[in-house]
């Protein structure tokens, strides 16, 4: 299937809504029907951006005209920014990825896109990053019901399986798993063609989450970010935190600091997948895990290292 943007149906009832080119804040979104009954897996990162999704939805799908059940695969804001163009949605998400929604809440990246032109480099790559969407007017509405580990849910005569496998990416990350239309949706688990970032981790985490989606019976992978997938994507990024995990283990011995380390890296294997600045974060992850250290990544800290690593690449 083409990497276009809009609505693409990847099985009976089953769609992707794609945002190429994937990068930051670039994130994928999927609707499940049956019938008259709807679930919208995550909106998107701005207002303007939800309502284009939707509009799509509607258009190509009558039922979604209504959209019964939401559920956020996790808390980052490019998958639940758009949740209050969705009220009077029943609106589901693990209990951790509920927790973690109100920790960046939409007002704290309108402030910092305005102070960005005063930051120097470090402004200039979150600008980069983000500079294309608009945060103003958003009030995050947060889901009303929780749940930890697995829930079944039922779409219309559909049963669906939602997974929680975080951390990992993030603090609660879930799977949306339909079993009989052999499709799931990722989430953030999973980005296709591009370098994963570990904000949470254990990386080991991870890992074990690839094993658990290379143990179901899956087609078709609507990814958090980036084109459509199969497994063999799963089996390739499993392999990436793999390999990472050697070497970033042998430089945690010698000494290097992780922004050292992913200078040494040359990554020839996944040399073409695209935000590579994020191998730093992914590195200090594994750091933190292999000195025992549970204290949470300081992102403001994190972004520095990866402006630095963008730079001298």
């Amino acid at each position: 299937m083409s990497y276009t943007k809009g609505l693409q149906e990847v099985g009976d009832g089953l769609y992707a809504y794609l945002q190429p080119d994937g990068g930051w804040g670039w994130s994928n979104a999927g609707l499940i029907v049956d019938g008259d009954s709807t679930l919208l897996v995550d909106t998107l990162y701005d207002l303007t951006l939800t309502e284009q999704m939707l509009r799509a939805m509607r258009d190509a799908v009558p039922a979604a005209a209504r959209i019964d059940t939401l559920v956020n695969t996790h808390a980052n804001g490019d998958h639940c920014y758009g949740n209050q163009l969705l009220a009077g949605s029943r609106i589901v998400a693990s209990e951790r990825t509920a927790e973690q929604m109100t920790e960046l809440p939409p007002a704290a990246m309108t402030a910092l896109l305005e102070q960005a032109p005063e930051m120097g480099e470090l402004g200039a790559f979150f600008l980069d990053c983000f500079g294309a969407f608009d945060f103003r007017g958003i009030e995050l509405l947060l889901p009303e019901e929780t749940f930890s580990g697995e829930l079944a849910m039922q779409v219309g005569d559909r049963e669906l399986e939602l997974i929680e496998v975080g951390p990992a990416h993030s603090r609660g990350d879930t799977l949306v798993h339909d079993p009989a239309g052999r499709v799931l949706f990722s989430g953030d688990i999973l980005f296709s063609q591009a370098h994963p970032i570990a904000w949470a981790g254990p990386v080991s985490n991870w890992i074990a989450a690839c094993e658990r989606i290379l143990a179901l019976d899956v087609e078709v992978i609507v990814p958090g970010h980036g084109p459509l997938a199969g497994p063999a994507a799963v089996r390739e990024l499993k392999a990436y935190f793999e390999y990472l995990y050697t070497e970033a283990r042998a430089r945690h011995a010698e000494g290097m600091t992780p922004l050292e380390a992913a200078r040494s890296l040359s990554l020839d294997r996944w040399a073409d997948w695209g935000e590579s600045e994020r191998l730093v974060v992914n590195i200090a992850n594994i750091y933190r895990e292999l000195s025992g250290d549970e204290e949470p990544l300081n992102q403001l800290a994190a972004f520095e290292q990866m402006a630095e690593l963008a730079r001298s690449r």
